[in-house]
């Protein structure tokens, strides 16, 4: 059972080294009423598959096709979402907040500056 996102991160770094693409989004920075904490987790594999929670499930499922092109091409991303725009085209939070979020992709054999080993960012 996955508690903690220590134990998300744990099963991140299980999914990379079994083969899998991997990525990890954080939850870096919030203003106002947000759904989850600074330092939350959400990990990706190729397969959309994914362990944890950065905005309470609603603007997750942006996150994770965003995480597919992380994945591809290893670019890092900073993803910002606010209240959504009047037209509903945009993803947004319904509870009036705003949430920044990185999104990397786990490498072999290193751990990235934002999360595992020899960061205690991601363990907040």
């Amino acid at each position: 059972m996955i508690t903690s996102d220590a134990d998300i991160l744990k099963e991140a770094e299980d999914w990379k080294r079994s083969g899998r693409g991997v990525a990890v989004a954080t939850v870096i920075e919030t203003w106002g009423s947000a759904p989850r904490p600074v330092g939350s987790h959400l990990v990706i594999d190729h397969d959309a598959n994914f362990l944890g929670s950065v905005s309470g499930g609603c603007v997750e499922g942006a996150v994770i096709t965003e995480a597919m092109d992380v994945i591809a091409d290893g670019r890092a991303r900073v993803l910002e979402f606010g209240v959504a725009d009047e037209t509903a085209w945009q993803v947004g939070l319904t509870c009036g907040g705003r949430i920044r979020i990185y999104l990397e992709r786990v490498e072999d054999g290193s751990a990235g500056p934002a999360w595992g080993h020899g960061s205690d960012r991601a363990l907040r």
